[in-house]
C-alpha cells in the first residue's frame, strides 16, 4: 500500500485554529492512514516515486500561495492532486488552481465530495499502477458553446469597463489580454488605480439614502457583530456612491474591483456597492476578475439582465447539483435579502440574498472568448451555512453529467448565475 502525506494549503484571512480543528475532523472521517505534513513542502519532491502526495487546498485566497510552492510539488513529476471540501471557498480556490494547471499543461485532478467519495478516489490512485490523473477534456466546456462572434461584437463593440485596482493576487488563470479583447469584440478595459476610488470615498457626497436603507434591513440569525457591522453602514454607501460616480464620469458600463483591498485600506467592502450597481444595471464584479466581468458584459447586452458572480463551493456528482456561494448578489434578482458581515474577514457589510426557486442558468466565457461554458439548472434552495460566503444557491443541473466540468476543466473559479433559462438566446 501507497504512503499517503497530505500536505495544507490555508489563507492567512482565516482562523488557524478553527481550521486546524475543523480539517482533522475532515481528514479522520476519511478513514485513511495518512501522514500530515502540513504547510512545509520542501520535501514534497523527495518522497520515494510510490508514494501518494495529497495537496489539501483549505481555504479560497490559496492560489497565489500555491504559485510559490509549484516548482518544488513539480519535483514529484507526478500527477498535482488537490484535495479539497465543502468550507470556506476550498472548491473555489481549488478550480482556480486546477485552471491554470490545464492551462499550462501540467496534470492534476481535485479530489472532491463526500467522506465516502472522498475516500473511494484516494483508493483508486493508491491503486494506480501508474501516476497518470484522470482523463481531463474541454469536452464539456465547449461541446455546445459556438460563439457567434459577429453576434457579440456588434453587441459589445463601444463598452467600457473599468478595471480598479488590478485582478486579485490569487485569480491565477484569469489573465486577459486587453488588445484582443478590443481588436476581437470591440470592448475596451481600462485600468483605474485603487487610489483613485480611495481618493473618491474620502470626498464622496450623497449617500445618505443608502445608509437609511441599510438601517431599515434585517440581519442573518448567524450574524456575530451586529453593532459593528452597524457601524460599518456609512463606509459601505460611501463606496457605492464613489464607485457609481466614477462610472458615471468616465462612461464605464461597469467596473470589476480589486474588493479585497478595502478590507485593509478602509476597513470595509464593496459588497453593497456591487450589488445595488449590479442591480441598477451596471456591470459591477469582485476581485478584479475580468473574465466574469465581461461574462456579466455579455449577459447584460444580449438578455439585458444582471448575474450573481459566485464560487462553486460543493458538486455533488451523483445528483449534479453544485452549491455556489458570494456575498454580493444584486437585490434585484432576490426577493428578501439580510445583511451580515464580510464572509472571509468578518469586516463590513455583505448581503445574503433568496432568490426565487426556479429555473437558472450558469454562465461563463473566458478571457479571450475562446471558451465558454453554459448549462441551465434549477435552483432547490438558498443556503445558510456559517462556512460558506453569505448568499448560497443550491442548484441541480438539467444535465448531471455537466457537473464534472468543474472538477476537470473549469474556466477559474467564478461563474454567473442568471434567473431562467437563457442558453439558447446565449449561442447561436
Amino acid at each position: 500500500m501507497r504512503k499517503i502525506f497530505i500536505y495544507t494549503i490555508t489563507s492567512p484571512l482565516h482562523d488557524t485554529f478553527s481550521i486546524e480543528s475543523q480539517s482533522k475532523i475532515f481528514l479522520d472521517s476519511l478513514g485513511i492512514d495518512y501522514t500530515p505534513k502540513g504547510e512545509d513542502f520542501n520535501d514534497f519532491g523527495d518522497s520515494a516515486e510510490s508514494d501518494l502526495r495529497i495537496i489539501f487546498i483549505r481555504t479560497g485566497g490559496t492560489e497565489e500561495l500555491f504559485l510559490s510552492k509549484l516548482q518544488q510539488i513539480k519535483k514529484s513529476k507526478t500527477p498535482i492532486y488537490l484535495l479539497t471540501w465543502n468550507k470556506n471557498n476550498s472548491l473555489a480556490a481549488s478550480m482556480e488552481i486546477l485552471s491554470y494547471l490545464n492551462q499550462n499543461g501540467i496534470k492534476g485532478e481535485i479530489i472532491h465530495g463526500d467522506s465516502e467519495s472522498v475516500c473511494n478516489r484516494i483508493s483508486e490512485i493508491c491503486l494506480e499502477e501508474t501516476h497518470s490523473a484522470t482523463e481531463t477534456t474541454s469536452a464539456l466546456a465547449t461541446e455546445n458553446c459556438i460563439f457567434d462572434c459577429d453576434k457579440f461584437r456588434s453587441k459589445l463593440c463601444g463598452s467600457r469597463l473599468g478595471v480598479i485596482g488590478k485582478p486579485s493576487n490569487w485569480l491565477i488563470s484569469s489573465n486577459v489580454n486587453y488588445n484582443v479583447v478590443k481588436e476581437n469584440f470591440g470592448a475596451e478595459l481600462i485600468d483605474v488605480p485603487m487610489e483613485e476610488l480611495l481618493k473618491r470615498v474620502e470626498i464622496v457626497k450623497d449617500y445618505e439614502e443608502v445608509v437609511e436603507e441599510l438601517k431599515s434591513g434585517s440581519f442573518t440569525s448567524n450574524c456575530k457583530n451586529v453593532n459593528a457591522v452597524k457601524n460599518s453602514f456609512e463606509g459601505a454607501a460611501k463606496i457605492y456612491a464613489a464607485l457609481k460616480q466614477m462610472i458615471v464620469e468616465k462612461g464605464f458600463d461597469g467596473v470589476t474591483v480589486r474588493c479585497f483591498d478595502l478590507l485593509t485600506s478602509v476597513k470595509n467592502t464593496g459588497c453593497i456597492a456591487l450589488s445595488k450597481l449590479n442591480s441598477e444595471g451596471y456591470i459591477a464584479g469582485c476581485e478584479g476578475d475580468i473574465p466574469t466581468a465581461l461574462s456579466m458584459l455579455v449577459a447584460r447586452k444580449l438578455l439585458g439582465v444582471s448575474g450573481f458572480q459566485a464560487n462553486p463551493s460543493y458538486v455533488d456528482l451523483s445528483k449534479g447539483e453544485v452549491m455556489f456561494a458570494h456575498c454580493t448578489i444584486p437585490v434585484s434578482m432576490v426577493d428578501s435579502y439580510q445583511l451580515d458581515s464580510h464572509f472571509e474577514s468578518g469586516i463590513g457589510v455583505a448581503i445574503r440574498g433568496f432568490m426565487k426557486n426556479g429555473e437558472v442558468t450558469i454562465f461563463k466565457v473566458s478571457g479571450d472568448f475562446s471558451r465558454c461554458f453554459i448549462e441551465q439548472g434549477i435552483l432547490l434552495e438558498n443556503g445558510s451555512s456559517p462556512d460558506l460566503c453569505r448568499t448560497q444557491q443550491l442548484i441541480r443541473l438539467t444535465n448531471p453529467n455537466a457537473a464534472k466540468y468543474f472538477l476537470t476543466n473549469p474556466i477559474g473559479n467564478h461563474h454567473i448565475i442568471l434567473h431562467g433559462h437563457c442558453k439558447e438566446k446565449l449561442l447561436i
